[in-house]
């Protein structure tokens, strides 16, 4: 059997219709007639039932209608793995990404994979929202946190660890709190994007996470303004750690509990539900992801 016509078969079963299966294949009915019977030959036995008024299948007709989904699916699958590896990188690209991510690696690795590409233009905006892609328009998001929208496809590319941190000033002034539940004792500066809310910072425990509620006199969404806050001296905060990842190497600030902290975060690149995304959303995603792991240990 040839696996067009089984796949052809299918169609017709489908359809209900030799004429409607010739219409979506560009063929004529007397093509389909031909290849439905060339079929039944080689399978040894009639598959459908024929009257002028409709098409019904016979128990082998059934049999193989239910396994050519089976065939469908493989070929579908087939062409989906090499669909836009023929056609150019050009056009436009609209994304979003995080404040944080989009300066630390991003704006560089964007930038680079238009040189990669010079007749593609990707328009690239920071913001830490949880854009519309659809009403927005946007082809690609990079974002940290978690997917509800079904209607997404979402790739993991890694995972962000937070921290709680202060500066050494700061610590010599107020004392180092030696257990998380301390830290309702001390200035917490709040990060005012936080999905689990800016005073609920999660901690490890030997049954599982717990939050502890925290107070402070500063209260900001700009993750840049917050780290300045904390190397300046006015408090403690719980920010990821690719943010403070130099600050800490160098001292400017102090990891207070290195094994404690429960807030783990996924960073994910998010496109709108396609069966096969373009090749060149394909490759931006896969550039992004090599360019985090490279500085994998910042996280």
């Amino acid at each position: 059997m040839k696996v067009d016509d089984i796949i052809l078969f299918s169609q017709v079963a489908e359809l209900g219709s030799f004429s409607k299966a010739a219409e979506v294949n560009s063929l004529t009915n007397s093509v389909v007639s031909k290849r439905i019977a060339r079929l039944e030959k080689e399978a040894g036995t009639q598959l459908l039932y024929r009257t002028t008024r409709k098409l019904t299948l016979t128990e082998a007709g059934k049999a193989l209608n239910h396994n050519a989904k089976s065939v469908k699916q493989a070929a579908r699958v087939a062409m989906d793995s090499v669909a836009g590896f023929g056609e150019s990188i050009s056009g436009r690209i609209k994304m979003s990404v995080p404040c944080i991510s989009g300066e630390l690696v991003l704006a560089d690795a964007v930038a680079e994979f238009c040189n990669l590409y010079p007749d593609l233009k990707i328009d690239m905006s920071l913001d830490n929202r949880f854009v519309d892609l659809v009403d927005g328009g946007y082809d690609l998001v990079i974002r940290t946190g978690y997917l509800e929208d079904s209607s997404l496809i979402a790739r993991h590319i890694i995972d962000s660890q937070w921290v709680v941190c202060a500066s050494p000033s700061y610590l010599s002034r107020c004392g180092r709190p030696l257990k998380p539940q301390d830290l309702s004792g001390h200035n917490c500066l709040q990060y005012a994007y936080q999905t689990t809310g800016a005073t609920d910072w999660a901690f490890k425990g030997p049954s599982g996470n717990y939050i502890v509620k925290v107070s402070g006199s500063f209260s900001t969404d700009n993750a840049i303004a917050l780290r300045k806050a904390a190397i300046g001296g006015h408090g403690i905060a719980y920010v990821p750690r690719c943010l403070v990842y130099h600050d800490l190497r160098h001292g400017q600030l102090i990891d207070l509990f290195p094994e404690l902290v429960g807030k783990r975060l996924g960073i994910y690149a998010i496109y709108p539900y396609t069966r096969q995304p373009p090749n060149k959303i394909k490759l931006l995603i896969e550039h992004i992801r090599t360019r985090y792991l490279e500085i994998s240990h910042y996280f």
